[in-house]
């Protein structure tokens, strides 16, 4: 059991803290997606011009042309940030934590 612990401590297992270890490092790009990515972002002007369509078309139900319109300012101005609150008047949300230390004499308790 002794010689257990020996080991366990002497190992160089584990990560400091802040290190990452295994997996691909910030920054690095991943290589088993680029090749979609590239053949995907050949369509783009396509997809755009299909959303567009869309919005222009007559017979397009509201929903179809909301969503074409979505996704087109989504793409063009970035998503909108979510904006949470937590009271009425739409204020921010406060985190509040209260530590109660109690202190207990013994043989009173």
């Amino acid at each position: 059991m002794a010689d257990t612990a020996l080991v366990a401590k002497r190992s160089n297992r584990g990560s400091k803290p802040g290190e990452r270890r295994g997996g691909r490092q910030k920054g690095v790009p991943n290589k088993a997606t680029a090749s979609i990515k590239e053949a995907a972002r050949e369509y783009t002007e396509k997809a755009l011009g299909t959303f567009v369509a869309c919005i222009d078309d007559v017979q397009s139900p509201w929903a179809a042309k909301v969503a074409a319109a979505s996704a087109i300012l989504d793409r063009g101005y970035g998503k909108p940030s979510t904006v949470i609150s937590g009271d009425e008047d739409g204020g921010p949300v406060a985190l509040v934590s209260t530590i109660e230390l109690i202190g207990v004499r013994p043989g009173e308790g």
